[in-house]
This record gives structure tokens, C-alpha cells and sequence, in this order.
């Protein structure tokens, strides 16, 4: 039983120990400056830019050496001018802020690349290198120095949040007004055609279809005619089009590089 006590007892002060600790990190963060943290960051980057640089392109060079197709006499002048691709692409660290313009120049380059050999099995040493491009812009992002669209991220404070809310997000929220948004977006549906669609019969599939119409989501043609997508509609499909490809091609990447 004593030596029980004594667990326990040990236990509380290791736990009272860590919260003294986590208080002190806490006011530390707290009272820390901003602009000195960023300067820290910045002062690391600098430091070490040349090594990530480096490890950045002996991963480049393990994963071409892997992978690209063995047999083939176009191997080795490939070989050297992805690397080189890559080089410039990896050699962006360097220079602090990243512009996306920058890294679409270097995507342009292997596309073109592509563009001047001449086999089908060439697909594959160009998927290896886009691969290898995709990881570097990773590490970039999480260095925060590819800043992507930066213009249009300072816009999102000019974001009204209740139109935004009430006039996009709302009406797109439910699965089934998605289902009917989808839709109609390639041809204009009847009534019933979005029942046997949707699953839903009278009142209901009208409650959803009223929604999206005073949103300005859709239109009828008119009293008891097919549905179509207005402008409005089309454009909001294509952003969330755009978000999930955005997302899925982040999420890609990030689970390739860990």
C-alpha cells in the first residue's frame, strides 16, 4: 500500500512539474514578439537553405535513379535534364518568398520537356520527376516561403461573412441540394426526373428545390417546367470543383512526402 502512496505520489509532482512547464512555455509564446520570432525563422532558413537544398536534390537523384526506365538510350541525357529541372525548382529555398509564378515556370519546363522526347514508357521518368517537384513545393509550403496567390489571400478579409454564409455556403450544405445542384449543372432536370434522383417526393424535394431558387442557385423555365442552374449556380459547382481538386492534389502530395 505504501509503495502505492508513493506512485502516486510521484505521479502528482511530475504532472504539477509539467504543468509549471507548459505555463512557462505558454507565457513565453505570450510575451514573445512576432516580429522576433519571424526573424529567428528567417535567420534559420538562411542558415540552412544550402543544406535542405542539397537534401532536396539527393532525394531527386535516388528517386530518378529508381525509378525512371532502365532500358532506354535516352536515360542518361533524361536524366540530366530533369535534374536540372529540379535544381532550379529546389534552388528556390534560397531566395526567401516563393512565388507561384515561379514554380509553374518550372512545371511549364518539364511539360514542354515531355513535349521533345519521343516514347509513350517516357511518361513514366516525367511522373517521377513531377512527383519529385511535388514534394519540394510541400516542403515549401511548410518552410511558409511559397506564397501562393498572396493578393488574393489579403482579399479574404474583405469577405462578408453572413452573405457568404446565407448566399453560398447555406444552400450548398445539404447533401441532396448538392445532388440536384449537380445535376442540373450539365442538362436541365423536370420535376420528377430530380424525385428519382434525389429520393425525395413532393413537399419535400419542392422545399429544397425553393431554397436553391430563392438563393438564386437555379431558375424554372416556368409553372411546372424543367429546372436549370443559373450563372450564379455554375460558378459556385466550379469553385467547389476547384476546392476539392485543390485539396485532394495538397493532401497527395503531403502523404507522399511523409
Amino acid at each position: 500500500m505504501k509503495q502505492d502512496h508513493d506512485y502516486e505520489s510521484e505521479l502528482s509532482d511530475i504532472r504539477l512539474k509539467l504543468s509549471d512547464i507548459h505555463n512557462d512555455i505558454r507565457s513565453f509564446i505570450n510575451s514573445s514578439n512576432h516580429q522576433n520570432f519571424d526573424s529567428v525563422v528567417q535567420n534559420l532558413k538562411d542558415d540552412y537553405s544550402g543544406v535542405i537544398v542539397r537534401h532536396l536534390m539527393e532525394d531527386a537523384g535516388k528517386g530518378l535513379e529508381k525509378n525512371m526506365v532502365k532500358k532506354c538510350e535516352m536515360r542518361g541525357e533524361c536524366k540530366t535534364l530533369l535534374s536540372n529541372v529540379l535544381q532550379k525548382n529546389a534552388g528556390l529555398i534560397g531566395k526567401g518568398n516563393v512565388k507561384e509564378s515561379s514554380i509553374e515556370e518550372n512545371r511549364l519546363e518539364l511539360k514542354k520537356l515531355r513535349t521533345m522526347v519521343p516514347y509513350d514508357k517516357c511518361d513514366i521518368c516525367f511522373a517521377e520527376a513531377s512527383d519529385i517537384m511535388s514534394r519540394q513545393v510541400t516542403l515549401m509550403r511548410s518552410m511558409r516561403i511559397y506564397e501562393i496567390n498572396k493578393e488574393k489571400r489579403q482579399d479574404l478579409s474583405q469577405l462578408p461573412p453572413e452573405v457568404v454564409v446565407d448566399d453560398i455556403l447555406e444552400p450548398l450544405c445539404h447533401q441532396k441540394r448538392f445532388d440536384i445542384l449537380k445535376a442540373i449543372s450539365g442538362e436541365t432536370r423536370s420535376f420528377s426526373a430530380l424525385s428519382n434522383l434525389t429520393g425525395l417526393r413532393g413537399g419535400n424535394l419542392l422545399f429544397h428545390l425553393q431554397k436553391l431558387v430563392e438563393k438564386g442557385m437555379i431558375i424554372q423555365r416556368h409553372e411546372r417546367g424543367d429546372y436549370m442552374i443559373t450563372g450564379k449556380g455554375f460558378k459556385v459547382m466550379e469553385g467547389v470543383s476547384s476546392i476539392y481538386s485543390a485539396l485532394n492534389s495538397s493532401l497527395g502530395e503531403d502523404k507522399r512526402y511523409q
